[in-house]
């Protein structure tokens, strides 16, 4: 049986979607990041790269959440569009736009918005514009199909998805005035079932909620070599 390492944060979220769309049978070992397991060799013999999620499928290992949404639709054949060059195409580049430009930039406005110290004035000015840079051009795209890549309902909707589901909390609360295609693809995600047992599994294990310092120096590991100069 697959296990995913899963965390209830945007890029776990969209491969158990995936993985409760496609009705696969899965086991699910949660990695509490604000207690740092992370970075425990447990976890970081499957993920070098110490971040959520990572799927173990036999003697397959995926690390990369926009990775791990491409094995599992073409291991299945599911959630996949027309098997021809121009919309395989058209799937990578979206799907990669998500994984380069939607998730890092989402990630870094909200470090800086929520968590970091001051100054950091250019820094959230950087982050922020780009984030909404990046979010209007998904917008735009679903401004004239249903989908992100038309008709048909994808991996790449359920990358979207995956971070869609925190668009409030990356660009501000009256940030769904200004991105309404995204909203609506939201909506209509949010409004399947799988999406609603997927979201469900944040419940199956306390994950720590306190961003105290404990979960600052899990999740910001690079504040201790701040720390560690300004003591020399």
């Amino acid at each position: 049986m697959m296990k995913l390492y899963y965390h209830p944060s945007p890029n776990p979220a969209k491969v158990a979607l995936f993985l409760e769309e496609a009705g696969l049978e899965y086991e699910l070992v949660p990695v509490d990041t604000r207690k740092g397991d992370q970075h425990l060799p447990a976890f970081t013999a499957i993920n070098p790269n110490a971040k959520t999620p990572a799927l173990v499928d036999g003697d397959a290992v995926v690390f990369d959440s926009n990775a791990i949404l491409l094995y599992l639709a073409e291991k299945t054949g599911q959630f996949l569009p027309e098997n021809t060059p121009a919309a395989r195409a058209e799937m990578l580049s979206w799907l990669m736009f998500v994984a380069t430009g939607i998730g890092p930039y989402s990630g870094q406005a909200v470090h800086f918005k929520h968590f970091a110290p001051e100054p950091k004035v250019y820094a959230l000015n950087r982050y922020d514009f780009e984030a909404w840079r990046h979010w209007k051009i998904v917008d735009a795209r679903l401004a004239d199909r249903h989908w992100m890549l038309g008709d048909r309902y994808t991996v790449v909707d359920m990358a979207v998805w995956g971070w869609a589901r925190a668009v409030p909390f990356v660009l501000g609360g009256e940030a769904w005035q200004e991105l309404p295609n995204v909203k609506r693809l939201l909506d209509e995600v949010n409004a399947r079932p799988a999406a609603q047992r997927a979201e469900a599994l944040k419940a199956k294990h306390a994950y720590k909620a306190e961003m105290d310092e404990g979960a600052k120096q899990a999740m910001f590991p690079q504040n201790a070599r701040l720390a560690t100069e300004g003591a020399a």
